[in-house]
């Protein structure tokens, strides 16, 4: 993991390799919260008048979200981003450009005979995510990769996300009838995704120092912002009928097909890294920042930019894709580590 004081970097290297891939093994907290969201939106969905008022709260919170990712995001960490400008490029380019054509490739391959397309939609909508922040660092950390690039890659890849997942969203997905992006769409990303985080960045020189105080309650606030929207999105979802349409072989299908993206994810990243001749170091860092994908991201984004009847639907392979990437990442940073 990697922290900063005064501007400097400094990391630390986990221990127990062997007890750290086993409870990795394991759906942590978060993803159990998240399972259980899901089932909530299930079993008990808001509906009726109660489900404009909790999209309406979601809504808020999503722009308090983005708030505080922009409050959060030092500006030095983007600027170190220029002095490893080629494994910076390579991380985005593999996260916005060879990620999103392997899951437009991979959806056409297994729309209607594997998947519906509402499904295999969303495993488009998967690809074009952004990395993850927390788990690209820690186990870019535990296979002994650059850390310092992972946390300037990962903040990075977030700030270009805002723009760029909606964007490619129209591009491979189409919004409107005729496959631009509406101007409602439009409106909807201006003002609760890159209004609320330029704010943030605005508000660093007043409130940075209380967001660094107070950093296990705003990551509290984080995920209870996502689990509402998830479970929101659910709702939606059920009362529109959509979910009715998802069986348990739809699932495991889906299952397979997440794992099939997930093993390009790796292997593409990795095999990027060597074509590129990068150092070792780097390429275990563009091995988990461009495979990994940011549910924390991806589930407040949906509610924005799908119908809710179909938004609990169409996040359900970045829900299969965040804990595959959790299992996967686990033994193979420890194999990593052990070659080095």
């Amino acid at each position: 993991a990697a922290q900063q004081s005064n501007g400097q970097l400094y990391f630390f290297r986990p221990r127990g390799n062997a007890k750290f891939v086993l409870m990795k093994l394991i759906p942590d907290r978060f993803v159990l919260l998240l399972l259980g969201a899901v089932l909530l939106g299930w079993l008990l969905p808001v509906s009726g008048l109660g489900l404009p008022i909790a999209q309406n709260i979601s809504f808020a919170g999503i722009f308090a979200l983005f708030f505080l990712h922009g409050l959060k995001l030092p500006r030095e960490e983007v600027r170190q981003a220029a002095k490893g400008w080629r494994l910076q490029a390579a991380m985005l380019g593999f996260t916005f450009i060879a990620m999103p054509l392997a899951g437009w490739a991979l959806a056409n391959a297994v729309e209607e005979w594997w998947l519906s397309p509402t499904l295999a939609a969303g495993l488009i909508y998967c690809a074009i995510l952004p990395s993850t922040v927390q788990s690209a660092i820690s186990y870019s950390s535990l296979g002994r990769g650059n850390v310092a690039a992972s946390v300037v890659g990962a903040a990075l890849s977030n700030l270009v996300g805002i723009l760029a997942t909606p964007a490619l969203f129209a591009l491979l997905l189409g919004v409107a009838n005729d496959g631009g992006l509406g101007g409602d769409v439009i409106v909807k990303i201006a003002t609760m995704l890159l209004l609320p985080f330029l704010l943030g960045q605005f508000a660093q020189r007043w409130l940075a120092t209380w967001a660094a105080r107070e950093k296990k309650l705003l990551s509290l606030f984080d995920r209870a912002v996502i689990l509402l929207a998830v479970y929101v999105a659910f709702s939606s979802a059920v009362s529109s009928g959509a979910l009715a349409r998802v069986d348990g072989i739809d699932l495991l299908k889906l299952t397979a097909a997440v794992a099939v993206l997930l093993a390009f994810a790796f292997l593409g990243a990795w095999t990027l890294g060597g074509t590129l001749r990068l150092q070792r170091t780097d390429r275990i860092s563009l091995l988990f920042a461009g495979g990994h994908k940011s549910l924390a991201t991806g589930a407040p984004m949906a509610a924005l930019l799908f119908p809710p009847e179909i938004a609990g639907v169409m996040i359900l392979p970045a829900i299969f894709y965040h804990q595959l990437q959790l299992i996967g990442s686990a033994p193979l940073a420890a194999r990593l580590a052990k070659d080095s």
